[in-house]
């Protein structure tokens, strides 16, 4: 239609395997390994790393990592975003294993408003081990659901927060969970709703006979420190106030969250990066 200017959009997807920082016994910054940016317009990137090794703390046979977008070809439908982690043969000082990690985080940002749909589709952990032990999981890849609607943000999405409410709940209910923890999760609950982000998990419920403390998606290994799994932020920027809405989304996925606390000290995320975009 003449004097009307196409809707454009600008992309975002990043990626890397590994990266942190460790301050014992050695201070090092880990810079983000197998790291693919996708460029504002779209298009593909991919990275590979094979054989990585810090000294005797953390180790993968292989990974990499890639990101993608454009707009979709089927009628009606907008601008799709890819961003995928994969690490292999995974060891964090013969205490964390696993043989395969992999995030992938998929959005389709529609035509006409803003709320993109999410879906987690390929995301999981092979044979992932605490001390020998296997872990099992309790996945909730739908925890936030369709697509809000009236183009209402994820964040104040009454169905979102109901099912990250009852997340927090579940965590909160343990009587061990450490000092900071609970802190943390009892500023999250407090802050639920009234904020332009949510924090949450694509994993409920973690079961084993390994040694530590479980806290919903956190576990916490004495002499080893606390590992948060499939932790999951969306972050809503520029919003429009009178339609409870967000030009902006961006969801944030980290497949493994470690703060170390022992003769390691330090933070490492493995298999993390944001994904979506806005109008440009």
């Amino acid at each position: 239609m003449p004097g009307v200017k196409e809707r454009k959009h600008t992309y975002n997807a990043e990626a890397s395997v590994l990266s942190g920082k460790l301050l014992l016994p050695v201070a090092q910054t880990i810079e983000p390994q197998a790291h693919a940016k996708l460029d504002p317009q779209g298009g593909y990137f991919n990275q590979r790393l094979d054989g990585y090794r810090l000294e005797s703390v953390i180790s993968f046979s292989a990974a990499y990592s890639h990101v993608a977008g454009n707009k979709s070809n089927k009628p009606g439908e907008g601008w799709n975003t890819l961003t995928t982690t994969v690490v292999e043969g995974l060891n964090v000082m013969e205490v964390l294993t696993a043989d395969r990690v992999v995030g992938q985080t998929i959005t389709q940002h529609p035509l006409k408003g803003y709320m993109p749909s999410i879906s987690f589709l390929g995301t999981r952990f092979e044979n992932l081990r605490i001390a020998g032990v296997p872990v099992e999981l309790e996945w909730d890849q739908e925890i936030f659901g369709s697509t809000p609607v009236n183009d209402v943000s994820y964040a104040l999405d009454p169905g979102v927060l109901s099912r990250v409410s009852r997340q927090y709940d579940r965590i909160l209910q343990n009587k061990n969970l450490p000092a900071a923890l609970q802190e943390r999760y009892n500023r999250l609950s407090s802050t639920l709703g009234s904020t332009e982000a949510v924090e949450c998990s694509l994993v409920n419920r973690v079961a084993g006979l390994f040694p530590g403390t479980i806290a919903g998606n956190v576990i916490t290994i004495p002499g080893f420190g606390t590992i948060t799994l499939a932790k999951l932020t969306v972050k809503h920027e520029d919003p429009i106030a009178s339609a409870k809405t967000h030009k902006k989304t961006t969801f944030t996925l980290t497949m493994i969250d470690l703060k170390l606390g022992c003769v390691v000290d330090g933070e490492v995320m493995v298999g993390s990066g944001p994904t979506n975009g806005g109008p440009g």
